[in-house]
């Protein structure tokens, strides 16, 4: 097995070159056996306590991957209830709903076909990360040397699709104005879950693009890659669509175009729905990650709510979500994360609560947004560099008259301007997110930075 294939947040990899289905085996065995030693001891009676839930996206490889999958953890002694094809989140929703130790979702996100992966979730949910266990399947995983066992467990399959459906859909509003959406599945789960889900959604019209999904792909499942939003783009202003969205591989992140066909960054769709939330949640904590506009915090101060700034990376983001009982939480990266959903993200509950808002608002989405378009941002930038820890030293002793913290690699404010940047898990990069009050000052010292840095790298 390919070490490498153990990431920060997640396991991924090459099939069948890194991943393969003896590797699926393996990390079977070894999440059973650490998911189910983790069970307080009152918990171990409860029905399905001990049990783990198996979920697998469209990818060609990925019902093969789960099979092994189950078969490994059966062989750990664990019952496993197979719920199919599905989106990632409804993975989140399966473990809270069946009452499980955890869960294994099959996929690889957004990455091209060639990928596959596996995401892990304990009780209730929660992430398995590195610092939360991954480290510990990596270990029982390795160590393990043949994929021999008996197959102990049980296996009940299940499909979930309504109440899954029927948990989504509880968060619609009635008595919305009529809408035109479209929406771009990538070739990923969305193309199965919004028909299945908002099908029959009064006073929604639905335009579809690229809703097949059989592990092919019309473009790379990234939402955030703005080539990806072309088609999408061209089809909100040729269908005069009052919005389009665009779903990653798994579902559980999107992207959203306004009427204009103009990409909305992730931190203003959080910042959008700041108001929509505290009106509900009147004082509440919202959580942001720091590669967030300034304008997001603005909004939860302006609107009376508790701005809680977190790192990079869902399983933070939860965390704090959890510790602070935050009712909304949004990330640069597409995951918009909610209170009534276990805490956890999800891309069809932000598709209704999209839904609700523009159903309420009476002017197009470019004009509410307009208002929140207030700073000039750089976006994800990456760089090369060997001394990751060095050069962030270095910059910060280079701009040590602003305001520096190191919450997530360094983030150094000025009056009119702040900067982050942040390592690479994996590679010699440093991610370099910058926002100013003018255009003109943010080229400015983009370049300062490049100067230091030297030129961005495509990544």
């Amino acid at each position: 097995m390919d070490p490498s294939i153990f990431k920060a947040y997640d396991i991924r990899g090459i099939y069948p070159d890194q991943l393969d289905e003896q590797a699926a085996w393996k990390i079977g065995h070894a999440t059973a056996q650490f998911l189910r030693s983790m069970l307080r001891g009152y918990e171990r009676g409860l029905a399905n306590a001990q049990s783990l839930c198996v979920g697998y996206d469209m990818r060609a490889h990925s019902p093969a991957l789960a099979k092994a999958l189950i078969e490994g953890m059966n062989a750990a002694r664990a019952n496993v209830i197979d719920i199919g094809m599905i989106d990632t989140p409804q993975m989140y929703f399966a473990i809270n709903h069946l009452g499980t130790c955890g869960g294994v979702q099959v996929t690889a996100s957004h990455n091209p076909a060639k990928y596959n992966g596996f995401k892990i979730s304990g009780r209730q949910a929660k992430p398995v990360g590195v610092d939360t266990g991954l480290k510990d399947i990596k270990h029982i995983a390795t160590a393990l040397l043949h994929t021999l066992g008996r197959p102990d467990g049980a296996i009940e399959h299940c499909d979930l699709t309504k109440e899954y459906r029927q948990h989504v859909l509880k968060f619609l509003e009635p008595n919305r104005r009529p809408l035109r959406v479209v929406v771009d599945a990538s070739n990923g789960m969305a193309g199965k879950v919004v028909p299945a889900v908002f099908g029959e959604v009064d006073n929604l019209e639905l335009i579809g693009l690229n809703l097949k999904h059989d592990g092919t792909f019309v473009h790379d499942p990234n939402p955030l890659v703005e080539a990806n939003l072309e088609q999408l783009r061209k089809t909100v202003r040729d269908k005069n669509a009052d919005v389009g969205v665009c779903f990653d591989g798994d579902a559980d992140r999107l992207m959203m175009i306004d009427e204009q066909g103009r990409t909305i960054g992730c931190d203003l769709m959080t910042a959008l729905m700041v108001p929509y939330f505290l009106a509900k949640n009147p004082g509440s904590a919202i959580v942001y990650d720091l590669r967030s506009s300034h304008v997001v915090p603005e909004e939860i101060i302006k609107h009376g709510g508790t701005p809680r700034r977190e790192r990079v990376g869902h399983a933070y983001m939860k965390k704090t979500l959890r510790d602070s009982h935050a009712c909304f939480g949004g990330e640069l990266s597409g995951h918009f994360y909610y209170r009534d959903n276990f805490y956890a993200d999800s891309g069809m509950i932000t598709l209704v609560h999209v839904l609700n808002l523009l159903g309420a608002a009476e002017q197009p989405v470019s004009e509410l947004i307009a208002p929140l378009r207030r700073y000039a941002p750089s976006g994800e930038m990456n760089f090369e560099v060997e001394d990751k820890d060095a050069t962030m030293k270095e910059l910060a002793r280079k701009y040590s008259q602003g305001q520096v913290d190191d919450l997530d690699g360094i983030t150094v404010q000025f009056k009119d301007w702040w900067f982050n940047v942040r390592p690479s898990n994996t590679e010699p990069l440093l991610r370099l997110n910058v926002e100013a009050k003018t255009e003109e000052m943010l080229q400015e010292k983009l370049a300062e930075l490049k100067d230091f840095l030297g030129q961005p790298v495509d990544h």
